[in-house]
């Protein structure tokens, strides 16, 4: 399903998605997952599912966060530069995927609850910064052909990964 994001089909011809269009995408797959959680998260009972929450978050953030640094964040970092914030991306990716990994070494359900509930609020707010102020910025510093060249890398990689 992911795959078929980069590409649109429209009467036999294709229209291949910004890689802005990509991310959104992704984003809002994570958002729901980060709504599902928030919800479930005060009723779980053992450890095991929190950890089991969190390492999926994991497994589909890592990815994400790859994708974002590589061919997105990579291009613009003269901009963020400018703008006193060329680590702040980096580091917030760092920080979140830390966090989701801390909840693997926690040995109380309570513990692992507030430390994962922590890395989806981090990641709300990195997110937040992304479709306010970064998505919009790519869109006017890059080209649209470049733009639509990181949404078929996008889509080379997952291809690579199958």
């Amino acid at each position: 399903m992911a795959e078929r994001a980069a590409v649109r089909y429209w009467n036999d011809n294709f229209f291949i998605m910004k890689i802005t269009d990509v991310l959104r995408a992704e984003h809002a797959v994570f958002h729901n997952l980060f709504d599902h959680i928030e919800a479930v998260a005060p009723r779980l009972k053992t450890l095991a599912e929190v950890k089991a929450l969190a390492a999926v978050v994991e497994k589909v953030h890592a990815p994400h966060s790859q994708t974002e640094d590589d061919l997105f964040i990579e291009p613009l970092e003269p901009y963020f530069d400018q703008m006193g914030q060329q680590e702040t991306f980096h580091a917030e990716h760092e920080h979140i995927e830390a966090t989701l990994a801390t909840v693997q070494k926690a040995r109380t359900l309570r513990d692992a609850k507030k430390i994962l509930l922590n890395a989806i609020a981090a990641s709300r707010k990195h997110f937040d910064k992304e479709e306010r102020i970064v998505f919009p910025l790519a869109e006017r510093i890059l080209k649209a052909k470049t733009l639509n060249e990181l949404g078929m890398e996008w889509l080379s990689r997952r291809e690579v990964e199958k």
